[in-house]
């Protein structure tokens, strides 16, 4: 019989006590308001302190599903969320390999270089937005003055729906990238260059080393960004909060949560709190986002087991 490493009586408790402090804050920070998130999703909550406060069933979901103009354009939403998600996972996965692949090289300055792609992930998603939103400024912003002399002009964030989407995923991009780039770097990191060495040996190319060898190897990395990527994109909402704000045809699903909630809406306008409906939009968020991320990490484990075994 294998020795208890906590002892005998009632030292055996010793790691459920350990473990009670973590998981206290993961009750009161995780799993206590996404329960409550799922009640109030059933009522008519406005969250307007002293307000009264109904059950009234599904009629949240009912209303954000199936009725009239409101449940097209959530529909529209969620599409736009799937197109934003598709192309901000696609390509930040994309240009996240080939840096890391360039920064991993030994070269002087390299590190500054590593510094420099990360630098946008720790400033937050409204200094991010503020930045862009400045630089991005049809009237005598940075990017509008350096075309003016081609004679290019654009409204760029305040232009057509589908040109300010597309430049909420180039700011998507560009301040997330840094974290896909060192999930990468920490995974070329661990392949030993014993491999790389014995491909030479053999006469492999640089592109038959990073298939056959780096490729393979970097199954957890991938893994790790593919999910991330998806899962963050499908809940993004904050950058459209800062660059564009509330307009028709722009919002993803995330924001227009966000709106419902805390009674956002185009203009000057705005609306009263709704946020048993926001609730019940969330749930619906998140069914997405599991429907979507499990067949994904089922065949990435898949992939894993056939690759590495």
């Amino acid at each position: 019989m294998h020795n208890y490493h906590f002892g005998r009586g009632r030292a055996r408790w010793a790691p459920y006590l350990l473990l009670l402090p973590g998981f206290f804050f993961y009750v009161l920070i995780m799993l206590g308001p996404s329960l409550a998130t799922a009640v109030y999703s059933f009522t008519d909550a406005s969250g307007i302190q002293g307000s009264q406060l109904n059950w009234i069933g599904f009629e949240n979901y009912r209303e954000f599903l199936f009725m009239g103009q409101a449940s097209i354009d959530n529909y529209g939403a969620l599409w736009r969320t799937l197109v934003f998600s598709f192309f901000v996972t696609t390509i930040q996965f994309s240009l996240g390999l080939f840096l890391a692949l360039l920064v991993n090289q030994r070269l002087i300055g390299v590190n500054i270089f590593r510094t420099i792609f990360f630098m946008p992930v720790i400033l937050g998603a409204v200094i991010q937005g503020l930045i862009w939103s400045l630089f991005l400024y049809p009237l005598g912003g940075p990017l509008a003055t350096m075309l003016a002399p081609f004679g290019i002009r654009s409204e760029f964030l305040g232009g057509q729906p589908s040109v300010a989407i597309a430049w909420v995923i180039f700011v998507q991009i560009w301040a997330n990238l840094g974290v896909t780039m060192m999930i990468f770097i920490a995974g070329l990191q661990t392949i030993p260059n014993d491999l790389y060495e014995s491909a030479r040996i053999d006469g492999a190319s640089g592109w038959q080393a990073f298939r056959h060898v780096t490729w393979p190897l970097l199954t957890p990395s991938v893994n790790t960004n593919l999910l991330l990527n998806i899962i963050g994109s499908l809940q993004a909402w904050q950058l459209f909060l800062v660059l564009i704000g509330y307009r028709n045809g722009t919002q993803v699903l995330g924001y227009l949560i966000f709106a419902q909630g805390f009674g956002q809406t185009s203009g000057s306008v705005t609306s009263a709190f709704r946020q048993g409906y926001a609730a019940s939009a969330s749930i619906v968020l998140f069914f997405i986002v599991l429907a979507i991320g499990l067949p994904v990490q089922y065949f990435l484990q898949q992939r894993e087991k056939r690759v590495l075994g």
